[in-house]
C-alpha cells in the first residue's frame, strides 16, 4: 500500500488514506492520496485508489459524466468521448444510465512507448457509481469503478481499476508505473473537479 501526500491546493484539502471501508479521514481531509495495487493476471495489475473532494457529491458527478473532460483528469488520455448514438436508461427512473465511451491514451513506460484505443461499455448509477466495462480495444480485459459516496463536508471519492494490457510487460513493473502515476493524476483530477 503507498500513501502519498497531497500539495494544498487552493480548493484542496486531500488526504493519504489507506484503502479501505473505513478509510483514515483525517489523513484524507489533509489531501492524501490513499493507493492499493495488486497483481492481476501474469501481465496485468489493480489498483484502487481514494481521494477527498471538497465539493459535493452531486457536483463531482456532473463534471465527471462530462467524459470529453477526462483528458483534463488524466494527462496520458488524449481523446474521451461518449459515443452518444448508444445512450439508454433504465426503468427505474433514469436512476441507471448506459452509454459507450472511446478513449485513446499514450504513455511512454520504461523502454516502451504504448499508444492505447478503447471501447467502454459505461453504467452510471446516478451520482452514486460509474463502471467501465471493456467493449473492445488494446487491452485482454479492463474493468474501472468509480464510487462516491458523502464524506465529512465533500465527497470520497474511490476509483478501482483492474487491467491486462496486450503488450505483455510484468506486473510488477505495470504495479510500480500505477504507484508512481495514478496519485498525482488523482491529484490533478481532484484540482480540476475543485475549479470546475
Amino acid at each position: 500500500m503507498v500513501v502519498s501526500t497531497a500539495p494544498n491546493f487552493n480548493c484542496d484539502r486531500t488526504l493519504a488514506v489507506a484503502v479501505s471501508h473505513q478509510p483514515n479521514s483525517a489523513a484524507l481531509i489533509r489531501g492524501e492520496v490513499l493507493l492499493e495495487t495488486r497483481a492481476h493476471t501474469a501481465w496485468g495489475a489493480s489498483v484502487t485508489a481514494q481521494i477527498y473532494l471538497p465539493i459535493s457529491r452531486k457536483s463531482a458527478w456532473q463534471h465527471l459524466i462530462d467524459y470529453p473532460q477526462w483528458v483534463r483528469y488524466f494527462p496520458d488520455v488524449k481523446n474521451s468521448y461518449p459515443l452518444t448514438d448508444d445512450v439508454r436508461s433504465s426503468s427505474n427512473t433514469d436512476q441507471i444510465q448506459y452509454k459507450r465511451l472511446y478513449q485513446t491514451a499514450g504513455k511512454n513506460f520504461l523502454f516502451l512507448s504504448a499508444q492505447v484505443e478503447i471501447y467502454l461499455k459505461v453504467v452510471e448509477t446516478f451520482q452514486q457509481q460509474i463502471q467501465f466495462q471493456l467493449e473492445s480495444g488494446s487491452f485482454h480485459d479492463f474493468l474501472a469503478e468509480l464510487t462516491l459516496q458523502d464524506f465529512a463536508n465533500g465527497t470520497l471519492l474511490t476509483y478501482f481499476v483492474q487491467a491486462t494490457p496486450l503488450i505483455p510487460v510484468p506486473s510488477l513493473f505495470i504495479q510500480q508505473a500505477i504507484q508512481y502515476d495514478l496519485p498525482t493524476n488523482m491529484k490533478i483530477m481532484r484540482q480540476a473537479l475543485c475549479s470546475a
